[in-house]
């Protein structure tokens, strides 16, 4: 394992029809967001794991006694905890203090960047292992689809208008006010709605 000091925090909601991938109902049906969810979720799991490259932990939501988190932890080797917090920032912003009490880098994922690959993870570690206090992975749609943290500041999670377009500029801001040193991963998009889920089908064939 090229970074046992580190851990991979993966962001995982229970596949349940009207709970994950919402936005996708409309073309997909709840039960149909759902199964896709799964699928990019295994997926994501498969890889983080197999490029050895850190711990991986899912972290669930709503609680991690779901059968398909179970069956994940089974499959692959990872731990399982539970997301905790009124909002995703501090869901979030627990999960990296937990993460960064216990080792010295924390990269937070989804599970549903399908152009996320272990690569960009090495190179964000590479960049924290540097001296980088923090890395970000830009969202084409205004959000980020990775944070990586040698260090924990609850500024970055406070008061974010998660899910819109202003996450990415704000982390910047806050990042800048912190007068942390970072570096960011090309652009990449994340599978939320339905013109992303056409996207990802064309790339599939």
């Amino acid at each position: 394992m090229q970074f046992p000091n580190a851990r991979i925090l993966i962001f995982a909601k229970a596949p349940e029809p009207g709970y994950a991938k919402t936005r996708l109902i409309p073309a997909l049906g709840a039960e149909g967001a759902a199964e896709l969810y799964k699928v990019l979720l295994k997926q994501t799991i498969e890889w983080a794991v197999e490029a050895n490259l850190s711990p991986v932990q899912l972290w669930c939501a709503p609680h991690s006694a779901h059968a398909f988190f179970q069956s994940l932890a089974r499959q692959y080797d990872v731990s399982l905890h539970e997301q905790s917090g009124a909002d995703l920032g501090e869901r979030m912003c627990r999960a990296a203090d937990f993460a960064l009490n216990r080792s010295e880098m924390a990269l937070l994922i989804g599970g549903d960047c399908p152009l996320l690959s272990s690569v960009h993870l090495l190179q964000s570690l590479q960049w924290l292992k540097e001296g980088n206090n923090a890395v970000v992975g830009p969202a084409e749609d205004g959000g980020y689809v990775l944070l990586g943290l040698r260090q924990n500041a609850r500024a970055l999670f406070e008061d974010m208008p998660w899910g819109g377009d202003q996450v990415l500029k704000l982390t910047r801001k806050r990042l800048a006010e912190l007068q942390w040193r970072w570096q960011e991963l090309e652009p990449l998009w994340d599978l939320d709605r339905p013109a992303d889920y056409e996207r990802w089908q064309l790339q599939q064939s």
